[in-house]
């Protein structure tokens, strides 16, 4: 990259002609310094602004830059547009140390994963989106510098490079984004991206008490069942326990558990959790054996580890949302994964709000049902949830030809495996693994369950038929998502077809939520409320008590209003709670 003429900003007078020049242009390029990268434990040291043939690199150890209100009008207005590359780092961390709301941007990091719909490129980092799209090769040696002492001019043309860069990636990147059709939802995912800041800093409260305490429970659980599932899997042979002691099985081996299961006269392919299932309910020690995985799993995941995570500044978690962690636009969540807690009273009690404070939990209910109903116009599947009636019973009673009243508690649970499975590819070898019947049963209500929703069968074939021959889906956005497969291979040609059913189904779930969550922060501001934690198709808000009730009218208002722009023919319902903890 050719050198550009850059100006340090460290005077009042210096930013004053600064922004003079800043202001005649539609687009800016922008980027921060920082001494350290969560915005607890640092400070913004730079803020560089790009415009073409200079840039301005303002020091904000030397000049309290964010008192002048020109400066800040300029960052926090819809014009001019604002490129940056990866975007919530900057605008968490300007939110945090100056209050300040950046709007009106544009973020090349999402730009260029909505461009790769899921493409392998090599990556979505600054140096790899600047190869790929200009040609430019960026030297990131000096990224992890010291940045908070006196500052060398390497350092300040370094910190003006990667503003300047985000000028010609506007440009690139707009025009494919432009070709591609995806305008639309890359707005979309650049106004949730304040949001998303704003509820990282927030973070989410948790009673570390209750958690110590459920930890030593699961751990206790844990022991139990080892002990009882290494003696079970020994077949009652005594020559492998000694002087009472559980028989000394590596549980977590699979050879050994295998010969184990063998040796009871069990015989499995595997010990996958899937290739034991069918087994469960007619061998005790399957069954103890997935219920053991269960438990163990829990704890690595969620045991006193999770403690760790409470921030020692705030006292609480503060998670790391990846907005597009994954290829149809749903988010993804670590350090720690508060999208993949338990959904059970026991953990989820433990998520408590402070004294004084009400938790209010809100989520869509059947939304990918409802969305699928609203794209395939399946005439009984719309008469079913315009009816109000508890669909599931509606479909049993569809698909076994009994009148609504007669429903059975099975035929219920099978109609309601059939709901959620079928958007993900489920056949009849699942569906009789997941309600205990034969293959030939399962078998007969799918067929009886595509017979009184012709209209989705043909919706779904046609979606994973067109993901086989276009290998591409889009969702109601326009977000596009990209398959590569095998031609030749059946498996990877399988596998695509039912990623072409659910993909744009689960993607416009994803649009819905991310539109509702730009909705709300807006119109939560005039009370005492902050969004805390979003689960796919969750949010959860933290509120003043006396405000618990005004927060679920807007709740319920701004999510239906989110969804009414993806949905039309079918009505959209949220189910809200107001409790203590997070719970339903």
């Amino acid at each position: 990259m050719s050198r550009t003429p850059f100006t340090v900003v460290k005077t009042r007078p210096a930013l004053e002609q600064a922004l003079e020049a800043i202001s005649r242009q539609p687009v800016l390029g922008v980027d921060t310094e920082t001494t350290a990268l969560d915005p607890r434990d640092g400070k913004v040291r730079l803020l560089q602004v790009a415009i073409p043939e200079h840039n301005f690199v303002v020091d904000l150890f030397e000049l309290p830059a964010f008192k002048h209100p020109g400066l800040r009008e300029m960052l926090s207005s819809p014009q001019p547009i604002k490129v940056f590359h990866n975007a919530k780092f900057d605008v968490k961390m300007l939110l945090h140390h100056f209050d300040l709301e950046v709007r009106g941007l544009f973020d090349t990091l999402l730009a260029s994963q909505l461009i790769g719909a899921g493409r392998r490129e090599g990556g979505h980092g600054l140096a790899a989106v600047s190869d790929r799209h200009l040609g430019e090769v960026v030297d990131k040696s000096l990224q992890v510098s010291n940045w908070s002492g006196r500052l060398t001019d390497s350092q300040y043309e370094y910190a003006a490079k990667d503003a300047a860069l985000m000028l010609p990636l506007h440009e690139k990147l707009s025009a494919s984004l432009h070709e591609l059709g995806l305008e639309d939802v890359a707005r979309l995912e650049f106004e949730c991206v304040l949001p998303l800041a704003a509820m990282e800093l927030a973070g989410m409260a948790l009673d570390a008490d209750c958690w110590r305490r459920l930890v030593v429970n699961l751990e206790r659980a844990h022991s139990v069942l080892s002990d009882e599932l290494k003696r079970e899997l020994a077949g009652g042979i005594p020559q492998l326990t000694l002087f009472g002691e559980p028989p000394n099985i590596n549980l977590d081996s699979p050879t050994q558990v295998m010969d184990a299961l063998a040796h009871m006269g069990i015989k499995v392919e595997g010990t996958r959790s899937w290739q034991l299932q069918a087994l469960a309910k007619e061998h005790p020690a399957v069954e103890k054996l997935l219920e053991y995985r269960s438990v163990q799993k829990l704890l690595s995941s969620y045991g006193l580890a999770l403690l760790e995570h409470i921030s020692p500044v705030t006292g609480r978690l503060h998670a790391d949302f990846r907005q597009m962690g994954a290829t149809g636009g749903r988010m993804s969540c670590s350090d720690p994964n508060l999208q993949q807690v338990p959904n059970t009273p026991e953990y989820r009690s433990c998520f408590r709000a402070p004294a004084g404070r009400k938790l209010v939990i809100a989520d869509y209910s059947q939304i990918e049902l409802r969305i699928l109903a609203d794209w395939s116009q399946d005439t009984a599947l719309v008469k079913a949830l315009m009816s109000g009636e508890d669909l599931h019973c509606v479909t049993a009673s569809q698909m076994f030809g009994i009148e609504l009243e007669a429903v059975s508690k099975d035929q219920r649970s099978a109609a309601k495996q059939l709901n959620y499975g079928i958007m993900y590819g489920l056949g009849a070898q699942g569906l009789g693994a997941r309600i205990g019947c034969s293959l030939e049963e399962a078998e007969v209500m799918l067929r009886k369950y595509f017979d009184a929703y012709s209209g989705v069968a043909a919706f779904l074939r046609d979606a994973a038929d067109r993901a086989v021959t276009d290998r591409e889906s889009r969702t109601r956005s326009g977000r596009l998502i990209y398959f590569s497969f095998d031609a030749n291979d059946r498996t990877q040609v399988g596998a695509t077809q039912r990623l072409g059913k659910n993909a744009p189904i689960q993607g416009s779930s994803a649009d819905i939520i991310k539109r509702a969550l730009a909705l709300l922060y807006e119109a939560l501001k005039p009370i005492d409320a902050r969004i805390v934690n979003c689960v796919h198709d969750e949010i959860v808000i933290e509120v003043a008590e006396a405000q618990a009730e005004e927060c679920a009218a807007i709740l319920d208002r701004e999510m239906i209003a989110a969804a009414r722009e993806f949905i039309s023919s079918v009505p959209v319902t949220v189910d809200i709670a107001i409790g203590d903890a997070w719970l339903k």
